[in-house]
């Protein structure tokens, strides 16, 4: 009875796909490229969605990023090749606002299937980024997401993001959001994919299990330590630090090479002694110059805590999960885990 019930409706579900979904693209795109076969071709804006695209696509993709290894994906602008590759997808996935070339080209490409993966989480505004970026915010280092600070940094966060109120777009440094996108992801693949959903929503189970142990692994891992607050030159992890009850503190916001004003120093000093703060992080992807001025300036440690923007042969890890283990680890060191 199963192979009955089974060949029907992968056979209508193929006609469904050929005629009246978006990847009208299929047939040209892959008679020119000939390298994918019927292989739906996903083209994802930067690491943590073609980590998505790959692990939940899993042998039924092609999946192409737009932003390569070692490219700070903000400063990313599109050669006209790769904007004409975005038309070509059957499929994009991308998070809108943190590359404004990348949702500027998606909106102009036509390509149907595209999934922006702040529309299947909850993107909030930060208070701790707030300190990160206007300076001079008294009283909010206390916590990791004051909602009262939330309506005066709309344009305090330099990240240029189509978001209304300046939202943090770092959601995939939570892995509980993440595993939110996961599951979105994962059902926007199946529609657009039918004959293969029952492997999409295998796949994604599998991924969702795995960042539900990371999860727990944060929890447990940070839950007693001798502070909670954790200096970084790049104010990336307001989603994490709220997650596990922690405080982040922004050098100079959310341009990693920027400059801290001498106002800022002297505030990152009376924090760090009061806080008692270890150390600052600086990232893989971006000079280390600014963490080490500070760090020396003001007695403190340094460390590596990596935003997850790119993998590269630098990078704490081969993946996601890799690289999360490592940022748990230095967290762990920094802020006194017992």
């Amino acid at each position: 009875m199963n192979v009955r019930r089974l060949i029907p409706t992968t056979a209508v579900a193929g006609a469904v796909v050929l005629g009246l979904t978006a990847l009208s693209a299929c047939s040209t795109s892959d008679a020119a490229d000939g390298g994918n076969g019927d292989k739906l071709k996903v083209t994802a804006s930067f690491y943590p969605m073609q980590f998505l695209a790959e692990r939940i696509g899993g042998e039924h993709v092609a999946v192409t990023s737009l932003t390569k290894p070692g490219v700070e994906p903000h400063d990313l602008e599109l050669t006209p090749r790769q904007i004409g590759s975005i038309s070509e997808s059957d499929y994009v996935l991308y998070l809108k606002g943190i590359q404004p070339a990348v949702d500027d080209a998606i909106q102009q490409s036509g390509v149907k299937n595209t999934v922006d993966a702040a529309t299947l989480t909850t993107l909030e505004n930060h208070g701790a980024e707030v300190s990160g970026h206007d300076h001079g915010h008294e009283g909010e280092e206390e916590h990791g997401h004051e909602e009262e600070a939330h309506e005066e940094h709309s344009e305090g966060d330099g990240h240029n993001h189509g978001e209304e109120g300046g939202a943090d777009p770092h959601i995939w440094l939570d892995p509980v959001k993440y595993a939110e996108v996961a599951k979105g992801v994962g059902k926007s693949l199946e529609k657009a994919d039918p004959d293969h959903a029952a492997d999409y929503k295998k796949n994604t189970e599998a991924l969702v299990g795995e960042l539900n142990k990371l999860n727990t692994a944060y929890e447990t891992g940070l839950k007693n330590t001798a502070t909670k607050t954790f200096i970084t030159t790049h104010s990336a992890f307001g989603y994490l630090a709220e997650r596990y009850g922690l405080t982040q503190q922004g050098i100079a916001g959310i341009d990693p090479e920027a400059e801290p004003t001498p106002a800022r120093i002297q505030e990152l000093h009376t924090i760090a002694e009061k806080e008692k703060a270890t150390t600052v992080f600086f990232e893989t992807l971006a000079s280390d110059k600014t963490a080490k001025t500070l760090a020396k300036d003001i007695g403190l440690k340094t460390g590596v805590l990596d935003p997850l923007e790119g993998i590269t042969k630098k990078s704490q890890g081969a993946d996601y999960i890799e690289v999360m283990e490592s940022n748990l680890t230095a967290l762990q060191k920094a802020l006194g885990a017992k």
